[in-house]
């Protein structure tokens, strides 16, 4: 990891910025869900494919790719821009980017032109690419790097809370609140909803330069141009595991209102979809917030069971409390909360092996949608946002473990790698105007194996590194 000249000691408490850098997490998350909203609405007023309407998905992640590409090669030519701004004043931009991808769907929604949204989704996405470049990094150096899975487990529990409840909000203010008064689908709903997330985004901003955080940028003589980042393994590893998982994630996501309005499924309306849909997303935050404990190695396994029965139980009556569900309609979801205590004492906090496990489950899961009807068929699906969990941090913890000096530029590519949000669903997208929504899901599960192979190879990889420094005194 970087090591910063005039911060030594390990000890420092950065209780107030991991808490500011939530804050940005939890928005950050919230907008991003959006998408599976806005995907089954332009669908329709559109009149779009299953493959034009994942453009929504491809531009607003192809956006990561062309601003980590671009950063990537600032980085070789000229130096990591990040060490030489600081991670605050990147952050700041990144949110400021982001906000006015916002405001630009006031226009592209007034003229109701489908590529002006297409437009104000990319600069939107090019926004959050600088966060997760800067933002993602910065929680990791927040502390040791042994640690750095479970603080990113942390604040990645509350980016999956603004998942969990943008389904619900959000699908409110633009299918019901917004929408037009005789119920019809018009584009102007969009309009104030993506106004107001513009302005939530610019006092985060606000807050975050009144907020005193430490800086973590290297000395100059240590600023490396080249290529260095990519003489590591495993984080090339890792940058294909990242494509495969975001891949996998937003496709299954995307066609979760899809999936459960076929009939031989559950035949829902979009109204009801959204309440599952966040079902899938507060899965995810479920297991974020029990990643963050069972990661943490400083933790006696006493009381990380104690710990993650009661993060367990508060996280699943929040998720209760927002979905407009009954008890008897989400009490499957207690099963799976089962599940994944068990797959977590089994990986044993070792996060290259709990993520093999997460995958495999993940695997059996879609599989169990594809040839499942009904109940089973959503069950199955549902699931998967609770193994997704600790996938993204995870990945993105192996990815850059070691690097040193080029953790800001491996970084850069593990961010680029989100492009896999952009590609998969566009696949995806293609086998379901094909041959339906339910077959379709043979992508992810593809996805999910790499993501299994990535998380082995890790387990013997980077022990085999640990021993050998060790052996040598480094």
């Amino acid at each position: 990891m970087i090591k910063n000249k005039e911060v030594k000691s390990q000890s420092r408490n950065y209780t107030v910025p991991l808490i500011t850098i939530t804050l940005l997490f939890f928005m950050w998350g919230f907008i991003t869900c959006m998408n599976d909203i806005l995907i089954p609405y332009l669908k329709q007023l559109f009149n779009l494919t299953f493959f034009e309407s994942m453009l929504v998905q491809f531009c607003f992640f192809g956006a990561y790719f062309i601003g980590s590409l671009i950063y990537f090669f600032i980085s070789i030519s000229s130096g990591d821009p990040i060490n030489k701004v600081g991670y605050k004043k990147g952050i700041i931009f990144g949110i400021f980017l982001a906000a006015f991808g916002c405001v630009l769907f006031y226009p592209a929604a007034t003229f109701s032109y489908y590529p002006l949204f297409l437009g104000a989704l990319f600069i939107l996405g090019l926004g959050f690419t600088v966060l997760q470049i800067t933002a993602n990094a910065y929680v990791s150096l927040l502390g040791s790097e042994e640690s750095a899975s479970s603080r990113l487990n942390m604040t990645q529990a509350f980016n999956a809370f603004g998942t969990t409840i943008a389904p619900v909000l959000g699908g409110h203010l633009i299918f019901e609140f917004f929408s037009a008064p005789d119920g019809s689908f018009s584009a102007v709903a969009t309009r104030i909803p993506y106004l107001i997330f513009a302005g939530i985004l610019l006092l985060v901003a606000l807050l975050i330069s009144r907020v005193k955080l430490p800086s973590f940028q290297t000395n100059e003589e240590e600023i490396i141009k080249g290529w260095g980042a990519l003489e590591f393994s495993h984080l090339k590893f890792g940058v294909f595991a990242m494509f495969c998982y975001v891949g996998g994630e937003v496709a299954v996501g995307s066609f979760i209102i899809s999936f459960l309005e076929q009939p031989q499924v559950m035949g829902f309306n979009e109204i009801i979809s959204k309440n599952y849909l966040s079902l899938y997303w507060g899965g995810a935050m479920i297991g974020r917030f029990l990643g963050a404990i069972s990661l943490n190695q400083s933790i006696s396994q006493g009381k990380k069971a104690i710990y993650m029965l009661g993060a367990a139980t508060v996280v699943f009556l929040v998720i209760f409390s927002i979905v407009n569900l009954t008890f008897s309609q989400i009490s499957f979801f207690l099963v799976f909360i089962v599940l994944n205590f068990i797959a977590f004492f089994i990986g044993k906090a070792a996060p290259a092996r709990t993520l093999s496990i997460f995958a495999a489950v993940n695997v059996i899961l879609l599989i169990s949608a594809m040839v499942n009807h009904g109940e089973l068929a959503m069950y199955s699906i549902l699931g998967i946002g609770i193994f997704n969990s600790i996938m993204f941090s995870n990945i993105y913890t192996l990815a850059i473990s070691g690097l040193g000096k080029y953790t800001s530029q491996g970084s850069s590519l593990v961010v680029m790698a989100i492009l896999g949000g952009a590609i998969v669903p566009i696949f995806q997208g293609f086998l379901a105007d094909q041959f339906g929504v339910q077959h379709s899901f043979i992508i992810p599960v593809f996805c999910y194996l790499v993501i299994l192979i990535f998380g082995a190879y890790c387990t013997k990889y980077l022990g085999h590194v640990e021993t050998t420094e060790a052996k040598s005194g480094h």
